[in-house]
C-alpha cells in the first residue's frame, strides 16, 4: 500500500516505528495489521540487544473509515538485552519526547498495552 495513503489513515508518526503489514476488510469492519520494526530503542543503545519476536498482537480501535469500525492489530517487538539478561521493550514515553510522534499517539499506546 502506498506510504502517503498509509501516512493519512494511521496515526502521525506510526510508521516510524511499525511496518504495514496488510488489511482485510471483515465483515462490516477494517482490519489493519502493523508489527514494530526491529529499531533499538534509545534507552539500551549501547546494550547488545537480540530481537525475539513479537508479543501476542494486541488490537485496539482507531476511527472508523468509510462507516466501518477500523481496528489496529499491533504487534511490538521485544529484545533480549544480553547485559541484564531480560526482555526489554520500547518505552512509549522516551518516545514522544524523542521523535515527532504525538504525546497523545505514545500515551494511547502505552495505555493499550497495559
Amino acid at each position: 500500500m502506498n506510504k502517503e495513503l498509509l501516512q493519512l489513515l494511521l496515526p502521525e508518526g506510526l510508521l516510524e516505528y511499525f511496518e504495514f503489514v496488510k488489511v482485510e476488510n471483515v465483515v462490516e469492519t477494517y482490519n489493519i495489521y502493523i508489527s514494530e520494526r526491529n529499531i533499538i530503542p534509545s534507552e539500551y543503545e549501547g546494550d547488545k540487544l537480540e530481537s525475539k519476536g513479537f508479543f501476542d498482537e494486541e488490537t485496539v480501535r482507531d476511527f472508523p473509515l468509510r462507516g466501518k469500525p477500523c481496528f489496529l492489530k499491533i504487534k511490538r517487538r521485544k529484545w533480549l538485552n544480553h547485559n541484564s539478561g531480560k526482555i526489554v521493550y520500547r518505552n512509549w514515553e522516551i518516545v514522544a519526547n524523542g521523535t515527532r510522534m504525538t504525546t497523545e499517539f505514545a500515551t494511547f499506546l502505552k495505555g493499550a498495552f497495559r
